[in-house]
């Protein structure tokens, strides 16, 4: 017994001792590093699709920014624009210059361009590509005052473009693209179909869509702009799209031509709802709102003054329709004064976008109603009596239930089923006649005696 028990207790500690060597192999196996596993490469997607504004300029800086901190391996910037400011723009460039994550340019889908200040985002990039069926250039600067382009003097025109057309060159030299001709969409407003900007090697490459973008970059070495060669690993890439955010979306929104005329327009009406009605709130309210919002705007877009001047005359025209018998011949030409004001108010040069014809006719005649109906309410009040208060009873009919005495001066009447004091400058006035009051002073009536109607 005393042998089988050592045995047993033999077996207990061999196997002990195998499952103590078991776990510490594994523990010492090394675990699998995350450069052993193959990662797949991670493509931030941004899109510049419109004017290039600082609400979008914003968007693509702060992409750019959260790529770097996702540790991205490429940023995809699709090109779609036909230019627009000339800081915004410059933004974008410097965020693309200072990215440590390499940035690719694609003019695209197909029918696309990158026109303007489009040119000079996609010349910036580690890797310009375009769609076929695409074009950039025309980059000549333009002078825009009140929404319109304007000539200027021929010194400061050639400074402007001499400018341009040295700040082009500062990067396309560094990127190993063709200065000489990139310097022609600036000082000779040339455009390049996609063919020839890959021809005359201001593009890197054509591609038909993005995924064929990625598989031609896959493995590709490219120069960044501080001259380090990177090689690109794109395989099976998952590409991420970073969409406008709430605040970026709203204020893009606000910016939009036919959302500020309607802003401006709905400022204007609450305000004057709110001075025309005092202690309503909510108008005035909204009414402010609206008109900080639309200033908002007025700064970011190009406005032009002669259409604001045109709205503020439709304004005036409608008050005084409503103050002026004309048959209506002031009210039209405010409604039309209005309309013309927002075709005019915004015009780029660049996209001829502005309020629609349909926004203008939708607010304008509403709006035209609205004014002249509440101005008329607001005049015919003024000759209103007053419903409440003593001067209600002014003019006011009552029977006599103490004779009113001249000499004595006293008397009572029922007005409205109340009683009152009353007395009489000029006549005694029986108990039972009928009266008509004259003035209010304190709690005392003057008033006088009702003649018979003649038979």
């Amino acid at each position: 017994m005393p042998f089988q028990s050592l045995r047993r207790s033999l077996w207990t500690v061999c196997a002990l001792a195998a499952m103590s060597l078991a776990f510490a192999a594994r523990a010492a196996a090394p675990s699998p590093s995350p450069a052993d596993t193959p990662a797949r490469a991670t493509v931030v997607e941004l899109r510049i699709d419109g004017e290039i504004e600082p609400i979008l300029a914003e968007y693509i800086v702060n992409g750019i920014a959260a790529a770097e901190r996702d540790h991205a391996h490429l940023i995809l910037i699709t090109l779609n624009t036909p230019g627009g400011l000339d800081s915004s723009m410059r933004s974008i460039v410097q965020a693309i210059l200072r990215s440590p994550v390499p940035v690719a340019a694609y003019v695209s889908p197909t029918g696309s361009r990158a026109a303007s200040a489009g040119f000079f985002v996609l010349l910036s990039a580690d890797i310009a590509a375009m769609s076929p069926g695409t074009d950039t250039g025309a980059a000549s600067p333009i002078m825009i005052i009140g929404g319109q382009p304007v000539q200027i003097d021929e010194t400061l025109h050639k400074k402007i473009v001499n400018e341009a057309t040295a700040y082009l060159r500062s990067y396309v030299s560094q990127r190993g693209r063709n200065t000489d001709l990139a310097a022609t969409a600036v000082t000779d407003a040339k455009a390049f179909s996609q063919q020839e900007a890959l021809d005359g090697k201001l593009i890197d490459l054509a591609a038909s869509s993005p995924e064929d973008l990625l598989a031609k970059l896959d493995g590709r070495s490219i120069t960044r702009f501080d001259g380090t060669v990177v090689r690109l690993a794109l395989a099976n890439p998952a590409i991420v799209s970073r969409e406008m955010n709430a605040r970026e979306r709203f204020l893009s929104r606000v910016v939009q031509p036919d959302a500020f005329f309607i802003l401006l327009i709905a400022g204007a009406l609450g305000l004057y709802i709110e001075f025309t009605h005092p202690g309503m709130f909510a108008p005035g309210v909204i009414g402010g709102i609206a008109l900080v919002l639309a200033l908002f705007a007025m700064h970011m877009l190009p406005v032009n003054f002669a259409g604001l001047l045109l709205i503020v005359l439709s304004m005036a025209l409608f008050v005084l329709e409503a103050k002026f018998p004309t048959h209506g011949v002031l009210g039209v030409g405010g409604v039309i004064a209005m309309i013309l004001g927002a075709l005019m108010l915004i015009r780029s040069p660049l996209t001829g976008g502005g309020v629609s014809l349909w926004t203008a006719l939708g607010v304008a005649v509403p709006f035209a109603a609205i004014v002249v109906i509440l101005m008329r309410l607001v005049l015919r009040s003024r000759t209103w009596k007053p419903s409440t208060g003593k001067e209600e009873l002014i003019g006011k009919e009552g029977e006599v239930t103490e004779a009113v005495e001249a000499a004595a001066g006293t008397g009572m009447v029922r007005v409205h089923g109340e009683l009152w004091r009353a007395a009489s400058a000029r006549e005694n006035i029986p108990r039972g006649a009928r009266v008509r009051v004259k003035s209010v002073e304190g709690l005392l009536l003057e008033v006088e005696a009702m003649k018979p109607p003649q038979s």
